[in-house]
């Protein structure tokens, strides 16, 4: 297997890859592009994530700056807003629901690094995905982490570091996250 088909299958794989790096400036390109388009009336994405993008609905919004370690990984439903500021280190797969409101500064990370040292120096990492629901709201400067699922209706209050699921409707504050009653 590749190192791209092990990363995709959320096998160890080094993240040192020549193709990988490839992929990487790919989307570094198109995030810059993104960073620096005018906004046009009307269009709510700008054609270089549009490119990049796994798959998008209507109605996106993604404020610049933005960054994303790969982008193809990237699902967005219909009508997702995501806040300036936002990074989304996607080397599993990222789903974001439609109706979704991401504030500013938000980091969904999914990459997990080896716990041996000698391993992470030679770049061993997985990808574990990251899903969120329909109609959830994350405030600013929250972190997901790696694997975490967020359903349909959540709230992650600002600053919150998710590490664990987040059921439907839920209210989730402070680091770590944890539901408010």
């Amino acid at each position: 297997m590749s190192e791209r088909e092990k990363m995709q299958a959320g096998d160890w794989y080094s993240c040192l890859d020549a193709e990988l790096a490839d992929m990487r400036d790919r989307a570094r390109v198109a995030c810059h592009a993104h960073r620096v388009t005018p906004p046009q009336p009307g269009e709510a994405l700008s054609p270089a994530l549009a490119d990049l993008f796994g798959s998008v609905g209507e109605n996106v919004l993604v404020e610049a700056p933005f960054h994303c370690a790969y982008g193809i990984n990237v699902h967005l439903g219909d009508a997702v807003y995501i806040n300036a500021n936002c990074v989304i280190l996607d080397s599993g797969q990222v789903k974001i629901g439609t109706g979704t409101m991401i504030g500013p500064g938000t980091h969904i990370y999914c990459a997990d690094h080896h716990r041996d040292p000698a391993q992470r120096r030679a770049g061993i990492e997985r990808a574990l995905p990251v899903t969120i629901g329909a109609d959830v709201w994350i405030g600013g400067g929250a972190i997901i982490l790696p694997g975490v699922r967020i359903a349909d209706g959540a709230i992650v209050g600002a600053g919150a570091v998710v590490t664990k699921d987040v059921a439907p409707g839920a209210r989730v504050v402070g680091n770590p996250a944890r539901v408010l009653p």
